[in-house]
């Protein structure tokens, strides 16, 4: 596979920023001519080498941030924007994307909120309901689609809560439940158990917190950890939130719950011990989920923030989807990036987790750009508790590029080295340029159709190259 070379004026552009440099200054320090910069910060040009010892060098920077997945992100949701019928023209060649995305990252997003805020003026005229039912209605990004692109392009680590809730770790001393239980005694707040709280629920005038006792020892403890970080480190996750100038009160609320949520998985995982326990394991979820008192999916979430600069783990990509095929929790550190609206790819294993409950089913998969990965997939259903409760049915989905497979255990025994052991899977139907997949729901965008009444297929129609 040929290696890619590497484009990345704006970050460089962004870090000359920061230090208050001109273009000569900066390139002066990197030891380049002015007119190379000129050219590299506008991507006519690949960063070199020199460049990036330079940055190393005068500047301490993490060369690996260069790579970061923001430009693979962009392009592959403004494909899967274009993929939508209402523009009837061509779509702009990949090229031409990724340029865009390379050079004007401002404008690629702008032009996803424009294209999000049309499908919502769309779906609500399709809904009665929605379009005159109801006064004062208005065309707004959904929080929750503003929040998670947020965690989405900040690739789903939040540097000043982690570190945050790693110290917390270390005060613990090897025992966190008494330092939990310590942290809400210094809060002058009760913990009490009862079947009447569902599964948390906090009583700020009363400073009484009510678990539910039917949850997992596990769920408990991370409820009682997002519950304090609401309340202990409440300053600091407001500021963050100030940085993150989110449009409604609504998203706010909606990225502080998850926010909470990750100082909470950062202190049951910290990151300095995590990451040297999931070298050690050769990242077996198993083995983590009981060493750190977690669940696995838990674990397979935690995964896939390791992304600290300067000390990145592996890149994972992560996804968690319903039976519907409803994806509901998504990232990805990797060049494999998820559909923004729709499920995923059906010849995913992810789906077939929920036919084998209790077991990792292993895959190796190629996405239509030539890239292979190692896919584990399991079923996460969570039982209510009692048996009138109803059972949360989810799946979960945990990949690498095949080049960090000797680092996972869940490699070990499989073919990595034949092409013929790899399933072809894709993001989206319409960006998909597969011709011959037997699970295709609609056509792709990027090719012509042929139709022939007197012959069928697998499909309806053939697809032309």
């Amino acid at each position: 596979m040929a290696i890619q070379k590497l484009y990345a004026g704006a970050k460089l552009r962004e870090l000359r920023g920061r230090m208050g440099l001109t273009q000569k200054e900066f390139a002066t320090k990197l030891g380049v001519s002015l007119p190379y910069l000129n050219q590299m910060e506008n991507n006519n040009r690949p960063v070199s080498s020199t460049v990036m010892l330079g940055l190393v060098q005068e500047f301490g920077y993490d060369v690996t941030e260069l790579a970061s997945g923001d430009t693979e992100r962009l392009v592959s949701d403004m494909r899967e924007a274009l993929a939508d019928p209402v523009f009837t023209e061509a779509a702009p060649p990949l090229p031409d994307l990724r340029l865009t995305a390379s050079n004007a990252p401002a404008l690629a997003r702008a032009f996803l909120d424009l294209h999000r805020a049309y499908r919502q003026t769309h779906e609500r005229l399709a809904s009665l309901d929605e379009a005159l039912g109801r006064e004062g209605a208005r065309v707004a990004a959904s929080p929750w689609e503003e929040v998670r692109d947020f965690f989405h392009y900040c690739d789903n680590y939040i540097d000043a809560v982690d570190h945050a809730a790693e110290r917390f770790a270390e005060k613990a001393g090897g025992n966190l439940d008494a330092h939990i239980r310590a942290a809400f005694d210094d809060q002058g707040i009760a913990v009490r158990y009862a079947d009447d709280a569902g599964i948390r629920r906090y009583d700020p005038s009363r400073k009484e917190l009510t678990l539910s006792p039917r949850t997992a020892p596990e769920t408990q403890r991370f409820q009682l950890l997002h519950q304090l970080a609401l309340i202990a480190q409440n300053r600091l996750l407001e500021a963050t939130l100030d940085l993150a100038r989110f449009q409604t009160d609504t998203a706010r609320s909606i990225a502080k719950v998850g926010m909470a949520n990750f100082f909470a998985g950062a202190v049951l995982m910290p990151y300095g011990r995590f990451m040297e326990a999931a070298g050690e394991t050769r990242h077996d979820l198993e083995q983590l989920a009981v060493r750190f008192g977690a669940s696995i999916e838990q674990v397979a979430h935690r995964l896939s923030t390791m992304q600290r600069p300067g000390a990145k783990g592996i890149p994972f990509f992560f996804v968690r989807v319903d039976q519907a095929g409803t994806i509901t929790k998504r990232h990805s550190a990797t060049r494999l990036q998820f559909a923004r609206f729709g499920g995923a790819c059906p010849l995913w294993n992810v789906h077939q987790a929920f036919e084998t409950p209790g077991r990792f089913l292993r895959q190796l998969a190629e996405t239509p750009d030539g890239v292979r990965y190692l896919c584990l997939a399991r079923d996460v259903s969570k039982s209510g508790g009692s048996f009138h409760a109803p059972t949360r049915r989810f799946a979960i989905g945990l990949g690498c590029e095949v080049q960090h497979a000797s680092a996972v255990v869940y490699a070990d025994g499989m073919d990595i080295g034949t092409a013929s052991a790899y399933q072809p899977i894709g993001i989206s139907c319409r960006i998909c340029e597969r011709t011959n997949c037997h699970q295709r729901s609609v056509p792709p965008l990027e090719r012509q159709l042929r139709i022939d009444p007197d012959q069928r297929g697998t499909l309806p129609y053939e697809i032309g190259r």
